[in-house]
């Protein structure tokens, strides 16, 4: 998934534009497709659950616009999934607008308003904040090396069983970011990511 800059349709203009002046964190990605640009905090979280999603292959911010009685609509992200199901996805506060789904429903395109609540809720999206803090950065292969035989021999090891294994970088920087790139596996849903957090090798 790309974007094409070239004879770029108004509502899109006008969506990069708004976006482009806002700035929120985490900077880093793992999954988006194109440039990372998004309207509202709320949607920057779920670019945060999309790149801890294992099942989301790429997502793609202010995809293209959904033709309404209202006017163009440009949804916050088009997400590609596994299983080779493309969705556009809105983030709302509540409820999303009727115009929307209807006028996705004529397209023939899979469209979703995720509300705030299901952002929010449990510690999903504060521990992939935290995790994505790291994205940027790269575990080196010897250390890579050094977890994954060590999570081979034992079968899962805590968060601070880990510390030890590497050598060339932080260990919570190497293990951030082979969760983000489904090397290894932590859970991410039962409680804020810490030292007895079990480590397992990434599968699904």
């Amino acid at each position: 998934m790309s974007h094409s800059h070239f004879e770029m349709p108004p509502a899109i203009y006008a969506a990069f534009e708004e976006a482009s002046k806002q700035s929120y964190y985490p900077r880093g990605t793992v999954r988006c497709s194109g440039v990372p640009m998004f309207r509202s905090q709320l949607a920057r979280d779920l670019g945060c659950l999309l790149d801890v999603d294992p099942h989301v292959v790429a997502w793609l911010c202010l995809p293209t616009e959904i033709k309404t009685d209202c006017g163009p609509h440009v949804p916050d992200f088009l997400v590609d999934y596994e299983d080779g199901t493309r969705m556009f996805m809105d983030v709302v506060e509540e409820e999303g607008s009727p115009d929307v789904t209807e006028a996705a429903a004529i397209a023939g395109v899979v469209h979703r308003f995720i509300v705030r609540r299901q952002i929010e809720t449990g510690f999903r999206l504060q521990n992939s904040r935290d995790l994505l803090r790291y994205a940027n950065y790269r575990t080196p292969l010897n250390d890579r090396i050094r977890l994954l035989a060590a999570l081979d021999e034992a079968g899962s090891l805590s968060v601070g069983e880990c510390l030890h294994v590497f050598r060339e970088v932080q260990p919570l920087t190497a293990i951030s970011w082979m969760v983000l790139n489904r090397m290894i596996m932590v859970d991410l849903d039962d409680a804020m990511i810490g030292p007895e957090t079990l480590v397992r090798r990434f599968s699904r």
